[in-house]
């Protein structure tokens, strides 16, 4: 995984829809995660929470853009 500051400035160079497709990405993948560690077949379970802040990040990004267009009008 990338530095978050490098993850970040990568989030923030991408248009809203490839934002959109990166987090239903990231939720489908964490949704895996979630099955596979009820199955107890989770390699590596620290790529959970990996995937929860990427999620949280991307929304993060999403919601400062929309704020950032709210008050722009």
């Amino acid at each position: 995984m990338k530095k978050t500051s490098e993850f970040l400035a990568d989030l923030r160079k991408k248009d809203a829809s490839d934002l959109s497709e990166l987090l239903t990405g990231r939720r489908t993948e964490l949704m895996e995660l979630r099955f596979s560690l009820a199955t107890g077949a989770l390699e590596n379970p620290a790529r959970l929470g990996d995937v929860r802040r990427e999620i949280a990040r991307i929304q993060t990004v999403l919601n400062e853009r929309r704020l950032a267009g709210s008050t722009a009008e």
